[in-house]
């Protein structure tokens, strides 16, 4: 699956939710994508077309591409613990995932396009990799050149409280990779259990 550009919309009304953005316009057309839409006649899915579902759905949250998702599942199945749980933690500390969740970007692209164009410095070295795994205790901020930057620092926000396990400070652009976050506080709507019995076949 190349990295997709599309409507968002279409693809927040395949899964019928709003997955890859607010999802302002889904309830005005909530019906699935098609030609025929809600008259349609659509089969019940079955066990495998869910679990394929459930990691297609992963996969546009977070924004990454097929090889690289089952690398990161891969890395999860390696790791102790509940492989689902260790693939949602996995994802999380990704480097832009991070930078969206700080308040630092409005969404996931945007905090991968800061990332790739070096405007984000982790423990005081540029990095310009989108899917860097971070570590407990990883320090997180706007490069300085980059601070003036209006474009940029006009869309900082004040980090939602509800993400625990990082700390930012709109301030001074700096913020902290605290710890892996528990899987009941990662409110994305992902059945990881379906994507590791699909990987498990």
């Amino acid at each position: 699956m190349a990295r997709y550009n599309g409507p968002k919309t279409k693809i927040s009304r395949i899964f019928g939710e709003p997955i890859l953005g607010n999802g302002k316009w889904l309830g005005k057309n909530s019906n699935p994508p098609g030609q025929h839409g809600e008259k349609r006649k659509r089969k019940t899915l079955g066990e495998y077309a869910l679990q394929l579902r459930e990691k297609q759905k992963a996969k546009y949250t977070y924004g990454i591409l097929e090889k690289q998702f089952r690398k990161t599942f891969e890395e999860a199945a390696r790791r102790k613990g509940v492989t689902g749980e260790n693939l949602i933690k996995l994802l999380e500390a990704r480097l832009d995932n991070t930078v969206f969740r700080m308040g630092i970007a409005p969404s996931r692209p945007a905090a991968r396009q800061l990332v790739s164009h070096k405007h984000i410095e982790v423990n005081g070295e540029v990095v310009n990799i989108p899917s860097y795994q971070l570590k407990t205790g990883d320090v997180i901020t706007i490069k300085e050149a980059s601070k003036e930057n209006s474009s940029i620092s006009s869309v900082v926000r004040a980090k939602n409280p509800k993400f625990g396990w990082i700390d930012f400070n709109e301030t001074t652009f700096t913020g902290t990779f605290i710890t892996y976050p528990e899987r009941e506080s990662v409110p994305e709507n992902i059945k990881e259990q379906l994507i590791v019995e699909l990987y498990s076949k």
